[in-house]
């Protein structure tokens, strides 16, 4: 059985797309059989392994049609093991093609279904949104982790997040469980990182990883060059803390 992780805040920019890349490149390394899906209509996770100009087919089409076989929405990656199921902006329109569909919540987990067992690992990264996308993403998923910028408004929203979490496993998905909070954008340099850090380990308790993903240029330059950041700058503090994640979330799950 796959383990199906869907990486999920409601927030932009605290670090959805860098841990989805990395943490899936991380399972990849190990010699896991690791499919990313990409399901959001920005498509960051997408471009950071593919040329945009090469995405024939992508989620939107696997999302409204369906028919097709699952394979032809693949493509892979540099990374040995590492499959991708991109995201482009038409997937931006889906929401508004499933609306009133009695199935709308439960389209991503019917189309996974035949095809997880292809994969040891997939990774969902989410939009910044709580519409049908996330949800859809949170049916289909055994786990769910929640990236956590260690700034001011770090739990701005982070309610909002966990209601929808409890509603889906109130009927969807009620074998959903929250693998764990991941600390991203972390300046150790800075009292006000190190008071939020503790303010979200004050909420959160255990949920908290242990490993905190530290500021890095290294990981907002890897995407640039089409790589993960352990091909990019293996020695880095990025390549480290995500080599370490990874092993936090085998024991987890």
């Amino acid at each position: 059985m796959s383990v199906i992780i869907a990486v999920a805040n409601q927030k932009g920019g605290v670090g959805k797309t860098t841990t989805t890349i990395n943490l899936a490149a991380a399972f990849a390394r190990r010699g896991m059989r690791v499919l990313l899906l990409d399901l959001d209509p920005q498509g960051n996770s997408s471009i950071s392994f593919l040329d945009p100009r090469d995405i024939q087919s992508s989620a939107y089409e696997m999302m409204v049609d369906g028919g097709a076989d699952f394979r032809s929405y693949i493509y892979p990656t540099a990374v040995n093991g590492l499959e991708i199921l991109p995201a482009r902006i038409n997937l931006a329109k889906l929401e508004s093609k499933l609306v009133g569909d009695f199935d709308a919540p439960f389209r991503l987990k019917d189309r996974l279904e035949p095809f997880k067992k292809s994969y040891e690992v997939i990774l969902i990264d989410t939009p910044p949104t709580l519409g049908l996308i996330t949800v859809n993403a949170l049916v289909a998923s055994t786990h769910v982790l929640i990236p956590i910028q260690s700034s001011y408004y770090a739990l701005e929203g982070t309610d909002d997040l966990l209601e929808t979490i409890e509603k889906v496993k109130a009927r969807p998905n009620p074998d959903l469980r929250i693998l764990g909070v991941l600390v991203t954008l972390f300046d150790k340099r800075t009292t006000l990182a190190r008071e939020v850090y503790e303010q979200i380990k004050g909420v959160f308790g255990v949920q908290v990883f242990e490993t905190v993903i530290t500021k890095s240029v290294r990981l907002e330059e890897a995407p640039a060059y089409k790589e993960s950041i352990f091909s990019f700058a293996p020695q880095s503090s990025g390549a480290f803390e995500y080599s370490k994640l990874c092993e936090e979330v085998v024991c987890r799950v």
